[in-house]
């Protein structure tokens, strides 16, 4: 397990710190050291979860909905795009949280 972006970009909103996502210029800034790891560990597959670490993967911004459910191959490695698990967190209601949820086990069982 590794990120995609190495830093934590936030906002502070009272004691919080409200995560922002990283720009295309900080992925291609930590592509690098994400290279240097698979080049070490040297996956068959790689699951993306969320959209930071699926551009990072495939060198440019790609929708994880269009692409969830299926695996592609990017430099000679497996990814599989999914949900990260806190978009699971800010479902609204109770239908659409157990629905997504489903959807993710499902996802995980195809990476197994």
């Amino acid at each position: 397990m590794t990120n995609a972006v190495k830093h934590f970009k936030f906002t502070p909103r009272g004691k919080r710190r409200l995560h922002q996502r990283p720009n295309a210029g900080e992925i291609e800034a930590c592509r690098f050291w994400l290279s240097g790891e698979l080049e070490e560990l040297k996956p068959r597959l790689v699951v993306a979860l969320g959209a930071t670490p699926l551009h990072s993967m495939a060198g440019k911004a790609m929708p994880v909905g269009t692409n969830r459910g299926r695996i592609v191959t990017r430099g000679g490695v497996g990814v599989l795009p999914t949900v990260h698990p806190s978009y699971l967190l800010r479902l609204p209601d109770e239908d659409a949280k157990a629905r997504e949820y489903a959807r993710f086990v499902a996802d995980l069982k195809l990476a197994r």
